[in-house]
This record gives C-alpha cells, sequence and structure tokens, in this order.
C-alpha cells in the first residue's frame, strides 16, 4: 500500500486550505491577527503571574523561571550565532537596555500581582508617554504642541485612575509605572543602536541580565513549585516569547496606523480574564482613567502614522 501524497490526505487538506485562507488576507489583515494574537497571549500571560503570585511564589522566582524558560527557547539562535551574540561596538549601551528591561520585569510581574488585571494593563498603555518624553531627553527629538498636550492629557488619566493621596491609593500603581518607563527606556535606546546591531544581540544581552539580576533573590525565597506550577512557569517564558514575536509579525505585516489600535483589544481582555477568573470589577475610576490613556495614546499613534508619509515625502529627492 502506497503512502498517501504530501497534503491529501485530511490534516494536509486542512493545512493546505488554511494556507490559501491565510494568503487570500491583506497584509493589513494579517497583521491585524497578529497583534490580536499578541494581545491574547500577553494578556493571558499576565494572568498566568498573577495566579502565581496569588498562590504565594515569589516576584523574583516567577521573573527567574521566566528568563531561564525562554533563554531556552532562544537557546539554539544563540548556539546558531556563537561568541558573535555577544559581540557589538557598543556593549556598555546594550547593558544598560538589557539591565533596563529585566528590572521592567521585575517590577510589572509584581504589580500584576498587586492591581486588578485590567487596572495594570490600561497603566501599560503609558509607554508611548513615556517614549516621548525619552525620545526629547535622550534622542533629542522635537515634539510639537499637539503631542505634548496629547502626552499631558494621558498623564492626567494616569492621576485619575491611581488617584494619588486618596484612600483606595495602591502604591503597587507607581511600581507598574516603572516598569512601563524601563521598557519606555529600553525601546528609546535601540534607535541609539547603531546599523547592523543584531536581535540575537540585544535578546542574548536581556537573557544573561535577567538571569543574573533575578537568580540570587529567586534562590534566597525559592518555593518548590507543584507541578502546575511548574506548567505556568514554564508558560510564562514560552508565551511571553512568543507575544513579543507576534507584535514583530504584525508590524512586519501590516501598515502599523492599521496594526497599531487592535493592541487596545488588552483592555477588554484583561477585563473579561480579571471578572471571570479573578472576580475583578473595575470601578468607575480605572474606567474614565483608561478611556482618557488610551485616547490619548491612540491619538498618538495616529499623528506618528500621518506625519510618517509626510517626512518620507519631504526627505525624497528631486524627480
Amino acid at each position: 500500500m502506497t503512502e498517501p501524497a504530501a497534503g491529501r490526505g485530511p490534516d494536509g487538506g486542512l493545512r493546505n486550505a488554511v494556507a490559501a485562507a491565510w494568503l487570500r488576507l491583506s497584509p493589513n489583515h494579517r497583521g491585524a491577527l497578529w497583534m490580536i494574537g499578541a494581545s491574547l497571549g500577553f494578556t493571558v500571560n499576565s494572568a498566568f503571574v498573577k495566579s502565581l503570585s496569588a498562590e504565594g511564589l515569589d516576584t523574583f522566582q516567577i521573573a527567574f523561571a521566566r528568563a531561564v524558560f525562554s533563554s531556552l527557547v532562544l537557546a539554539p539562535f544563540f548556539y546558531r550565532a556563537g561568541f558573535a551574540a555577544l559581540r557589538s561596538t557598543v556593549p556598555g549601551l546594550h547593558a544598560v537596555r538589557a539591565v533596563s528591561g529585566s528590572l521592567a520585569m521585575v517590577c510589572g510581574f509584581y504589580a500584576v500581582g498587586q492591581l486588578p488585571l485590567a487596572e495594570f494593563t490600561a497603566l501599560t498603555f503609558t509607554q508611548p508617554l513615556f517614549v516621548i518624553l525619552l525620545a526629547v531627553l535622550i534622542l533629542k527629538e522635537t515634539v510639537r504642541w499637539r503631542r505634548w498636550l496629547a502626552t499631558a492629557i494621558g498623564f492626567l488619566g494616569v492621576l485619575v485612575m491611581v488617584r494619588p493621596g486618596a484612600a483606595a491609593f495602591d502604591p503597587a500603581a507607581l511600581i507598574a509605572l516603572a516598569s512601563v518607563f524601563g521598557i519606555a527606556l529600553a525601546v528609546t535606546l535601540v534607535k541609539r543602536l547603531p546599523p547592523g546591531e543584531s536581535h540575537v544581540t540585544m535578546l542574548a544581552y536581556f537573557c544573561i541580565a535577567s538571569i543574573v539580576m533575578t537568580a540570587a533573590p529567586a534562590l534566597a525565597a525559592w518555593q518548590a513549585p507543584s507541578l502546575s506550577q511548574w506548567g505556568l512557569l514554564a508558560a510564562v517564558g514560552l508565551l511571553g516569547i512568543a507575544s513579543q514575536a507576534m507584535i514583530i509579525r504584525a508590524y512586519r505585516s501590516g501598515e502599523a496606523s492599521f496594526v497599531a489600535p487592535f493592541d487596545y483589544l488588552k483592555l477588554i481582555l484583561a477585563g473579561l480574564i480579571g471578572f471571570l477568573v479573578f472576580a475583578e470589577i473595575p470601578d468607575h475610576w480605572t474606567v474614565a482613567g483608561a478611556v482618557i490613556i488610551v485616547g490619548s495614546t491612540f491619538y498618538i499613534a495616529r499623528r506618528e502614522a500621518a506625519q510618517r508619509p509626510a517626512e518620507a515625502r519631504s526627505a525624497a529627492p528631486p524627480a
């Protein structure tokens, strides 16, 4: 009896049909689907971290496990690159970026364990606001008054949400903002890297920094995980890397102005998961602050998308 031809069996036919349907989609729609996948991945990942924290695992233990499992996923790429993965003309810049990202990860894991999932997710949308501030301070970019106004309104939304000085104020919100600032700094420093710096090099520095920075505190607070907790720890590492990869795919597939708004799906997903899994109900202050933050960052994203074609036209040589 002969083997069925590749792609002609039931499974092969289904794969071919799915592949054909995928290729029929426009690049923007493929990018949107990648972004939706990334939003779901990041939100579920945050829920896993929150569950592990609720079960008593220390923040540093979760962060250390995340770093180790992520490094295992990336190990084939590091092996293929060899020592070239650490070779750079600006190792100091890579080190600062890696340390910033590692601190942001630890702060984020702590904050998501303390805050309602929807509130934590809403605060992560302040990243573009911090990037604008850092772009002015570090990259010496010029920011016009409309973006400054949108940035100020966005931070007003933060004040509405966290209400410093009120009885309901949770200091963990400041830790969440510190996490977002660390990510924004790492993103800004990417623009300072010279051309030709490899993504593998960036990942290698981050993995090394995150393991070194979390190992000692994690071992000091180590609690033997159960089998299900080991599964969640592995999922945090794998899902984190997969979600980052989907973000890259999203922006490579479609136009940023079309793809970026789908990232706000995280807020809806976080609200649903928070309600269904953790019995969390956002109060009206959280909702109002989230609307202000999302509105300001959405405006900034649209302005950025509109400005890029104009800049490209002005920079193009005359015909």
